[in-house]
């Protein structure tokens, strides 16, 4: 059979199963079987998976977890959390009970302002392009009032429509930068049509002036729509050894402030926390990883997205993040462990998820920089790691429990961990 295809999304799943196996999979049953098994026996529930992509033939499993114990603003929160990262959720909750000793996390949205812009090339006279967008602003917030009438109604819409000369950065590029505040909505599909009727009515009116929209589009880089969460404390309530500890915490974080090498890293530990939660709650992890590395590069320079000082005995460490989020609209109300997350989060609005998620990356990239500066990262993560080792080498119940208390005080590798089954296995046989 050809490998190429036409009307591939035209076809049943059981057609686009058969024609990917034959063509690209040695027709092994072995695998249809594997796809078939993550589907789900519920017909209305796997048909509602079905239709969230196109050319859906199975369902990737990640798994569900929650991290008790958060305390923010006084307020105990269990925070759900969908990764495959081993230590994730086993820090984050460590991190959660440790701060809900000593007064939990404090946080607080900065603002909450979105933009898109219309993109378009003018090589005429500027003065007459200003006078023009003068002109026909009004008509631009009138021709999306039908678009903007409900989200207006909660408080939010289109909070300004301004020119933006780019002829420095490109010849003849302008824009018109348009912000949104979206309410408990992420709005992207909102602030796209708002910007596609914009751009319309702006290209309609300006035949004469020789205007070129070149396109359409939401930002998600949001350096204005901000939230920022932070724990405190004496630094002696820090536990042991306090004092080294502050001090090396705090010049890792300083480090993650100069070196990229470092910073990427640092920050990715950060999103370790964030995507957890923001995926558990149906929102969008790429448009958030955008914004936040994009964010942490604001000064032309990428670096950390934490921050800590030790003034007058005080450890304090924070973090202002970046977060278009909701809690209407997309998956959030349609796949059921989304809608079940908010739930679980007792149906927090847009500010409180944007706090809740800051509130998560902080913790573990607390986690990780504790671990760091103390024992290393590998001992904690690799005891995480262990038990995806021993299933791998396809160990037995029994097997783990011996293999687990083995290690509890070795360092563990998978050849470590291959050596000590093959050894375990052979003194059974002996005996």
């Amino acid at each position: 059979m050809t490998k190429t295809v036409t009307g591939f999304s035209k076809r049943n799943k059981q057609e686009k199963i058969d024609w990917l196996v034959s063509n690209f999979l040695k027709n092994d049953p072995k695998i249809v079987s594997t796809l078939k098994q993550y589907w789900n026996s519920d017909e209305k529930l796997q048909q509602l998976h079905d239709e969230f992509i196109e050319n859906t033939i199975s369902n990737f499993y990640l798994p569900y977890a929650v991290a008790p114990n958060f305390i923010i603003n006084n307020k105990p929160y269990v925070i759900p959390m969908v990764t495959e990262e081993s230590s994730v959720v086993a820090a984050a909750s460590l991190v959660a009970k440790f701060w809900s000793e000593r007064g939990g996390f404090k946080t607080e949205v900065i603002s909450t302002i979105k933009s898109g812009q219309v993109h378009f090339m003018y090589n005429h006279n500027f003065d007459d392009l200003e006078i023009y967008f003068t002109t026909i602003k009004p008509k631009l917030l009138e021709a999306t009032e039908s678009i903007t009438k409900n989200m207006r109604k909660r408080g939010g819409g289109i909070l300004n429509i301004e020119l933006i000369n780019k002829t420095d950065k490109l010849d003849n590029y302008y824009q018109l930068h348009v912000t949104f505040d979206t309410i408990d909505s992420m709005g992207a599909n909102f602030i796209n049509s708002c910007l596609e009727v914009i751009a319309k009515v702006f290209r309609k009116e300006s035949r004469s002036l020789g205007i070129e929209i070149v396109m359409s589009i939401l930002s998600n880089y949001i350096p204005d729509c901000l939230v920022k969460a932070e724990v405190s404390c004496k630094i002696d309530e820090l536990g042991e050894n306090a004092t080294e500890f502050a001090q090396k915490f705090y010049q890792a974080v300083q480090i993650a402030q100069v070196e990229p090498y470092r910073a990427v890293t640092h920050n990715k530990g950060i999103m370790n926390g964030v995507d957890a939660v923001v995926i558990a709650t149906g929102n969008d992890f790429r448009a958030v990883e955008a914004g936040t590395h994009a964010y942490a590069s604001k000064t032309g320079h990428y670096k950390s997205l934490t921050n800590c000082s030790i003034t007058n005995g005080i450890f304090k460490f924070w973090i202002e993040i970046p977060l278009a989020l909701g809690t209407v609209g997309g998956l959030t109300k349609l796949h059921p462990l989304a809608k079940l997350s908010l739930d679980v989060l007792q149906n927090p609005s847009a500010k409180e998820l944007m706090q809740i998620i800051a509130v998560a990356g902080l913790a573990q990239n607390f986690a990780a920089l504790k671990a760091l500066t103390t024992t290393g990262i590998q001992k904690g993560h690799m005891k995480m790691h262990l038990q995806n080792i021993l299933n791998q080498l396809g160990a037995t119940l029994e097997e783990k429990v011996e293999l687990l208390n083995y290690f509890n005080d070795r360092p563990v590798s998978f050849s470590m961990a291959s050596d000590a089954l093959q050894k375990l296995r052979v003194t059974k046989l002996l005996e």
